[in-house]
């Protein structure tokens, strides 16, 4: 029932926008035509692409939804697309011709009133004519976010870009000063399926940060653990001197995909788990390791993922600082910024926590001295660097994508933290 709710809503969506598109553009557009042939083929090109649409719904919500193979996902990744690069300029057009039709309808009254009288006094007035500079303008200012939605599934969501930040704490061991970490989260791996030569950009450019540590910060998959199968050899090529490390995400737990048994979910996160092992990646699973160089030692720790209702909260922050607890720096993997908040500050003496999760909702834009996201409204602190007293967070906006297959000023994120002793 709620499947075929969902399908009737969205044709719905669909109908209603293009109708009143379609009676606004014509308005504002035919006048400026005086070629019926042209105008006949925008009303047919107009209502194709509409049918085709509709017809493209009908196959996305036929896919059954325990349907989780990357070509399915890449067909749904497609439609999302395409839905936002049609349907959002439209809005915003349909806003400016939805205030231009409201003044229409206040002149008309006016025009009435005015007509009235005079044909009582035996007059009669010229015919109003109709005012379309506001859709004209709303039609102009659609083109922006169509261009910018063109870019964002075209190139945006692989303008990868490396984020430097540099660190200073006074406990920090004098060995590891100037030591680099390398952050990178939220790969969404099945989401680059056909892509390979993204990934590989991707490892080459994390491995010519030189990294003495590499830290992965969870959602390694949409759904399920066989996403990874044809990166895995790519994936085992992130170099780091002092080891690769990573924590699990939300989508890492198979929790969003239909089973048909619960071992069938538990092999399957298993094998994920033993995907990451194979890539060189050290599991933290709510527990930690001590980075060693010479006589001197941090603690790096990991928990599984916590988050806000209705997300997961597997993670268990006394189990994993056991043994670590007299060590002078500590550095904390947690996927969700929201556990920071809720666990970390002013409740522990962890120096520095690393998250992901966010992806600053893949849409916002970041400028000196002032960011923006729709991702704020949910989550506080959602991208960058946030300090708390002495101890801080650092947000990583992820590489990969979910949902709508691209990135709109928000662009995917390697980052690298030197920390530095205070003296």
């Amino acid at each position: 029932m709620d499947f075929n709710f969902k399908l009737v809503f969205v044709l719905l969506f669909i109908i209603l926008i293009d109708i009143y598109t379609f009676k606004g553009v014509r308005l504002a557009f035919f006048k400026r035509i005086n070629s019926p042939v042209f105008k006949r083929i925008f009303i047919y090109l107009f209502w194709i692409i509409t049918l085709i649409f509709i017809i493209l719904s009908f196959y996305i919500f036929k896919l059954k939804p325990n349907i989780r193979s990357v070509v399915a996902y890449k067909h749904i990744y497609f439609f999302t697309g395409l839905l936002v690069l049609l349907y959002v300029p439209k809005l915003i057009f349909i806003i400016f011709h939805f205030i231009e039709d409201v003044i229409h309808y206040f002149r008309m009254l006016h025009f009435l009133k005015k007509a009235s009288k005079a044909i009582s006094l035996g007059e009669t007035l010229p015919p109003q004519a109709r005012m379309t500079l506001i859709s004209e303008i709303g039609i102009v200012l659609a083109i922006i976010p169509f261009a910018s939605i063109v870019y964002g599934i075209s190139e945006g969501k692989f303008n990868f870009k490396v984020k430097s930040v540099e660190l200073f704490f006074p406990n920090l061991p004098s060995n590891f000063d100037g030591m680099k970490i390398v952050q990178i989260s939220d790969f969404h791996i099945g989401s680059f399926y056909g892509d390979k030569k993204q990934i590989e950009a991707i490892v080459d450019l994390v491995n010519e940060q030189d990294p003495d540590i590499l830290v992965f910060t969870g959602d390694m998959v949409n759904y399920t653990a066989n996403e990874m199968d044809s990166f895995m050899s790519i994936l085992s090529g992130f170099n780091a001197k002092l080891g690769k490390y990573a924590i699990l995400g939300n989508h890492d737990y198979g929790d969003y995909q239909t089973w048909q048994s619960d071992d069938m979910k538990e092999n399957d996160h298993r094998q994920l788990m033993k995907n990451e092992q194979l890539l060189g990646f050290k599991l933290l699973l709510n527990e930690n390791v001590k980075i060693r160089i010479d006589n001197n030692e941090i603690a790096l720790i990991g928990v599984e993922n916590w988050g806000l209702p209705p997300y997961s909260q597997y993670g268990n922050l006394d189990k994993a600082m056991k043994g670590v607890e007299n060590i002078g720096f500590k550095l904390l993997l947690s996927h969700d910024p929201t556990f920071w908040d809720a666990k970390v500050i002013k409740k522990t003496d962890i120096d520095l926590t690393l998250s992901g999760h966010t992806h600053g909702m893949q849409f916002g834009f970041r400028i000196p001295g002032l960011k923006w996201s729709p991702a704020k409204y949910k989550y506080p602190r959602w991208s960058g660097l946030y300090q708390v007293g002495k101890q801080y967070l650092y947000v990583n906006v992820g590489l990969g994508f979910f949902g709508f297959p691209g990135r709109i000023g928000m662009p995917p994120e390697i980052t690298v933290i030197k920390l530095r002793k205070r003296q």
